[in-house]
């Protein structure tokens, strides 16, 4: 049994429509602004890893260029770089691993320090107490009139 074809458009629009108001929500929009800036803040941190701060310890090191060092796992691996030595067989990339450690540490400290740094605000904005509402016109009124009646 098919449904008419005004009533699969009328089921289309509608589901059209739900799916914007989805999209359209806050925390959807938030979240993929959240993902977009993190994307680009990992780019960032990649390259400060791998073209700043190993290229200083190789230095301090001798040289070393950390994302070459591998272990191979067969005896068929005889090259002198990782990319080759993939190519030859099973290999224990290190080298690599150790860069991206250091990659997710720096992130993890910078996220933390943020975090950090959104918290002591937010302490601060509730240490301080909010000023009384000030008093209605009625209640300026009856504070008068309480006054007044003490004094006779």
């Amino acid at each position: 049994m098919s449904l008419p074809v005004r009533q699969v458009e009328e089921k289309g629009l509608q589901m059209l429509k739900e799916f914007r108001e989805f999209a359209m929500k806050g925390n959807v929009v938030d979240l993929a602004v959240g993902v977009i800036i993190g994307a680009a803040f990992g780019a960032i941190v990649t390259s400060m890893v791998g073209d700043i701060i190993m290229p200083i310890i190789g230095a301090i090191t001798g040289g070393l260029d950390f994302s070459n060092y591998f272990t191979g796992l067969s005896k068929a691996v005889t090259a002198g770089n990782l990319a080759d030595a993939k190519k030859q067989g099973a290999v224990l990339a290190w080298g690599n691993f150790l860069t991206l450690t250091l990659n997710f540490v720096i992130i993890a400290f910078v996220l933390f320090m943020i975090i950090r740094a959104m918290n002591k605000m937010k302490r601060k904005d509730e240490a301080a107490p909010a000023a009384p509402p000030k008093p209605t016109r009625q209640e300026e009124l009856l504070t008068e009139i309480r006054d007044l009646l003490k004094k006779t």
